[in-house]
């Protein structure tokens, strides 16, 4: 790994890694915790795409459309969503479920290691769930 936190390949390009896009009530501290662990991480909010408000289709589908797998909170209503567009024959980046009450460092080094270790489309058609036990 390269200094930073970034992965590069054996003749030192920049590797391509897991893009992610965070639903607009992910844990800001949790955010932080991955910008400090690795400021190379390729994240989005959902409020600074302008999705504030928005649905869990339209969530899911945009972040289908911009091929980031999308971190959120909601254990209730997104896995189903999420499987709707799988059985559809629509696309699904992946979706990583995040339980409340889990530490944040937990929870950024596992969104880390996901990060450098995955490759993308890794997840895709598929909903996981933190942390990686």
């Amino acid at each position: 790994m390269a200094a930073g936190g970034s992965p590069r390949p054996v003749d030192g390009t920049a590797a391509e890694v897991v893009r992610w896009l965070a639903d607009e009530n992910f844990n800001s501290d949790i955010l932080r915790a991955l910008y400090r662990g690795n400021p190379d991480i390729d994240i989005v909010r959902a409020q600074d795409a302008g999705l504030t408000g928005v649905d869990d289709e339209t969530l899911l589908a945009w972040a289908a459309e911009q091929d980031r797998v999308l971190l959120t909170h909601d254990v209730a209503t997104i896995t189903a969503h999420a499987y709707t567009r799988v059985t559809k024959g629509l696309p699904m980046p992946g979706v990583f479920e995040v339980k409340r009450g889990i530490s944040i460092r937990e929870v950024a080094d596992d969104v880390l290691l996901v990060t450098v270790c995955s490759l993308p489309g890794e997840w895709e058609g598929q909903v996981c769930y933190l942390p990686i036990r």
